[in-house]
């Protein structure tokens, strides 16, 4: 009698899992959105950000909800909310929304900051304005097959702007003076676009070299660096398609002249975007 009361209890314990620990939650029959913010022991808030809800914030049954656990990082000396964004693939105002600070301040070393778990962005396919029809531009070296690397293959990049690549990517060896992207020359006001569908990490104002500056996420640890923008038109923790506007080309940061900084990042790694991006239909 004893061992089908302790094998009762256990089946019920896995088919009821802690509240204030799943990870995952599925709607049941009269749950509000409220109700299971308080059983999970998470903001209610956080639970909207990270699963995209729209008032009234109804919920059906058999919906599946993501539950953002907390994550705590302390600040490292040098560290930015820019970098800190990157390494974590979740955009920098959620991160200083669950930390309760401005997210236009600075971040200090010794800070402990929340990292909340957010649903994985879908990919759509398919630019939401027009891309124009002229060819791309032409990289100083020649592109390759994209590489598959740990996390598997680079999404599909294509050009963010059309335009002259002013200067290329030099890998970072020893002291000498390395690029982590490449520069593309282009007017001032001229569309810059998404190079594969992704989810904005950061928007806002970069490090001072930087200037203005979006961070896409895309599948795979992979992220786009688009730098040097007069204008940001996409939000933080926004998802975007393949080819749609994100900016507007400008000179801002340490810019000489009107032009897109452009960076390719696995894992934050580096890498040089003229072996990731298409080769001209103008070049044999």
């Amino acid at each position: 009698m004893a061992i089908w009361l302790v094998a009762g209890i256990l089946l019920m314990a896995a088919a009821d899992p802690d509240p204030t620990t799943e990870t995952s939650h599925t709607v049941t029959s009269g749950e509000t959105l409220g109700g299971i913010a308080n059983r999970a022991e998470v903001p209610r808030v956080l639970i909207i950000e990270a699963n995209g809800l729209k008032a009234p914030y109804a919920l059906r049954t058999g919906q599946k909800l993501v539950i953002p656990r907390r994550r705590i990082h302390t600040v490292k000396d040098g560290e930015t909310g820019f970098g800190i964004a990157m390494d974590y693939g979740v955009p920098w105002s959620a991160i200083a929304t669950a930390s309760g600070i401005d997210p236009k301040g600075p971040v200090k070393t010794g800070q402990k900051l929340t990292v909340p778990t957010m649903a994985k962005a879908i990919a759509v396919a398919g630019p939401t304005e027009p891309a124009s029809d002229a060819p791309p531009p032409t990289a100083s070296s020649a592109a390759s097959e994209p590489a598959v690397l740990k996390n598997g293959p680079a999404p599909a990049f294509r050009w963010p702007i059309e335009g002259k690549v002013r200067r290329g990517f030099i890998a970072k060896v020893g002291d000498k003076a390395w690029h982590d992207g490449i520069d593309i020359l282009a007017d001032k006001g001229i569309a810059i676009r998404a190079a594969a569908a992704g989810k904005v990490i950061f928007a806002g104002d970069g490090p001072k070299e930087y200037g203005k500056t979006v961070i896409l996420f895309h599948s795979g640890r992979w992220t786009t660096t688009y730098s040097y923008l007069d204008q940001i038109t996409v939000k933080d923790g926004e998802d975007v398609r393949a080819g749609e506007r994100i900016g507007l080309n400008g000179q801002t940061g340490l810019a000489s002249q009107p032009q897109l900084h452009f960076e390719v990042r696995n894992d934050r790694v580096p890498l040089d975007p003229a072996k990731y991006l298409p080769r001209s239909p103008t070049r044999k």
